[in-house]
């Protein structure tokens, strides 16, 4: 058994990453490698190692421009439409075409289109031709010796035109830094294998080999270690020797099987271990026989971040380059974002243009939840010193999707539903510009948001226990005088979420108060929550005689999911969700689930794009598949205010 010593830092972020840039430019860790002479055609996306400069003029020869007629300039003066003047073929008055080269003693082109032919050898013209006119003279695109790309840049397709329009065929670029990709774990299965609990699917280092790919790196991905400080040794000496800078994937915490931090300190230097940022604080920035070793967190979202934070400037440094920032653009916080003091925290955001503010919306923010990625369209900053924001908060947010791309994005916030994930993928179909960002906050907190101004539209499905009727009461209280349609989507079954084969036999609400059984809730303000709420009431039961009634999920798969584990024996969901999950279904109500729009948003292309997508018969005849949805007033108005 290896001793073991572990200690965490909580560096600041940026102290972190100038310090060890500064230490490997010091160790001449990070310098580019010897440069390398490829084909101009092969070299889009590598750095030139050096200036270029042309060999040779482009154009080589003076070429005429246009169709027409050579001529010398001198002999056209004085034409004019009141006095037409003629020339006459020869030597100097010679047709050419474009790209021809000029004929001697000739120094400007007639286009064909001002030229009146009197005869088969005879025209006239109208106007006089000025000296180099429609003739591209010798250099007139690149010039010999002259500089085409300066050495450090990035080539990009229109620079191989230019440098091949030089004449230059070869150039030298910096090589690409060869990036040894190390994951580790006893618990980590390749994809496609069978799964046993415990096992874990290792795709961190294919994200990692497809982000080095994308910085200009060459990426070389290592079968998987298992937890064995001697063969994680013997497998650091394996990538030190084939690779130019080594990433190790998890064993960077404090665990007993976690390594890392000791491999690298016995065979070289820690420079870092713990940087105060969340999430990704046990991340280990050393170096081994001269060449950066960093130590990346295993939960995927620390990954990414510690890669984009730390791997990064690294890469681009070794290839004779800067990474570049991302856009930033202000948004206002639809949310409260509480974070901890003396933590930088990166938090995922969904983003939308709702009249003239850009809305960000917190997803997931949880380590593991690489989903939270694949939803992002921004990412957060929460200053170190700073306790988070509060709704109606602007603050800067570094861009994932194109600006454009987010101004075309319907923001939909509320009550969760699985058609809004169908109604996501067809409008993407139909119309490639535009998305749908739905944040999901429950009924109450999706119409808050409206009042608030920062939603498109709000999913609710809210039931009001004098009426029985859905969401209007609601709209009335909370958005009183104001322009409102409510919108159907779908009808869908509600009811208790139970394992296959319903071993606990529930089969009502009276049922959950059993201390057998475990329930699973959704979050305060949810209509379902509220629908339980109703039923509790009418059947006269105290919810904290519930066991997990103070347990909070925010979508209908989150409950089926714990369900689906054994952590929750029921839970109040729709008859989709257990499907999807191969769970039973105890039915209690069929709802309606409407989209709550403001007036003036109704014929706007957010919402008219929507209309559209509901109409297509393979939409509705997929969300019919998912399980529990009758769509018979889908895209219909139900309700609008007065």
């Amino acid at each position: 058994m290896v001793k073991r010593d572990v200690y965490l830092s909580d560096r600041p972020l940026e102290e972190a990453q100038a310090d060890y840039i500064q230490l490997l430019q010091q160790a001449g860790a990070i310098n580019p490698g010897r440069p390398e002479l490829i084909e101009v055609e092969k070299a889009a996306g590598r750095i030139t190692a050096g200036p270029v400069y042309a060999k040779v003029s482009s154009p080589h020869y003076n070429a005429s421009a246009m169709d027409g007629v050579a001529v010398r300039a001198v002999d056209t003066f004085g034409a004019s439409e009141n006095c037409p003047k003629r020339l006459k073929m020869g030597e100097l008055v010679r047709m050419v075409d474009t790209g021809d080269p000029l004929p001697p003693g000739c120094d400007s082109v007639i286009m064909i289109e001002d030229i009146h032919f009197v005869a088969e050898d005879e025209f006239e013209i109208t106007s006089a031709a000025s000296p180099w006119q429609h003739v591209r003279v010798i250099g007139e695109d690149v010039v010999a010796t002259e500089m085409i790309i300066p050495g450090n840049h990035r080539l990009r397709p229109v620079d191989l035109g230019g440098i091949l329009a030089g004449g230059v065929t070869e150039i030298y670029v910096y090589p690409r830094p060869r990036v040894a990709l190390l994951p580790t774990g006893s618990e980590l299965v390749q994809p496609g294998a069978g799964l046993k609990e415990g096992d874990i699917i290792e795709y961190n280092t294919r994200v990692f080999a497809a982000l080095v790919d994308e910085w200009g790196g060459l990426p070389i991905r290592y079968d998987i270690t298992v937890d064995d400080y001697g063969l994680l040794k013997e497998r650091l000496k394996s990538a030190l020797d084939e690779a130019d800078v080594v990433l190790i994937n998890a064993g960077s915490s404090a665990g007993r099987e976690d390594y890392t931090a000791e491999l690298i300190a016995e065979m070289g230097e820690v420079f870092t271990h713990g940087v105060a940022i969340k999430p990704g604080k046990p991340v280990i920035l050393g170096l081994v026989n001269g060449k950066p070793v960093v130590g990346v967190p295993g939960y995927p979202v620390s990954a990414v971040l510690g890669m984009e934070l730390f791997v990064k400037p690294v890469v681009y440094r070794k290839i004779g380059s800067v990474p570049p920032a991302r856009p930033l653009a202000d948004c206002v916080m639809s949310r409260k974002i509480v974070s901890p003091m003396g933590v930088e925290e990166f938090v995922r955001v969904k983003l939308g243009r709702v009249g003239d503010k850009f809305i960000a919306t917190p997803i997931s923010r949880g380590a593991g939840v690489i989903m939270s990625m694949i939803r992002a369209d921004g990412m957060l900053r929460v200053p170190r010193l700073s306790e988070g924001y509060n709704p109606g908060d602007v603050a800067p947010v570094e861009l994932m999707r194109s600006l454009e791309e987010v101004r075309e994005t319907t923001v939909v916030i509320g009550s969760h539903d699985m058609a809004l994930d169908v109604l996501a993928n067809y409008l993407r179909k139909i119309h490639p510009g535009a998305s749908l960002s739905s944040a999901h906050v429950g009924s109450l907190g999706g119409l808050s948001a409206l009042k608030r101004g920062e939603a498109h539209c709000a999913g609710t499905h809210l039931l009001d226990e004098e009426t029985g009727d859905y969401n209007v009461s609601y709209i009335k209280r909370l958005l009183p005088g104001r322009s409102m349609v409510l919108l159907n989507l779908v009808y869908r079954e509600q009811g208790f979420i139970v394992a296959k084969g319903n071993p606990k036999g529930i089969t009502g609400v009276r049922d959950l108060i059993r201390p057998d059984v475990g329930y699973v809730n959704r979050q305060r303000g949810a209509g379902t929550r509220i629908l339980l709420d109703y039923k509790l009431k009418e059947a006269g039961m105290d919810p904290g005689l519930i066991s997990g009634y103070q347990r909070e999920e925010y979508t209908h798969m989150a409950v089926a999911a714990a369900v689906a584990s054994g952590s929750a024996d029921a839970g109040m969901g729709i008859r989709a969700a257990a499907k999807a999950l191969d769970l039973d279904f105890v039915g209690v109500v069929e709802e309606r689930y409407d989209l709550c729009i403001p007036g003036e948003f109704r014929d706007l292309p957010y919402i008219t794009r929507l209309l559209e997508v509901m109409e297509l018969p393979e939409f509705r005849e997929e969300v019919r598949s998912l399980g529990g949805y009758d769509l018979r007033d889908c895209g219909k108005i139900v309700w609008e205010s007065e």
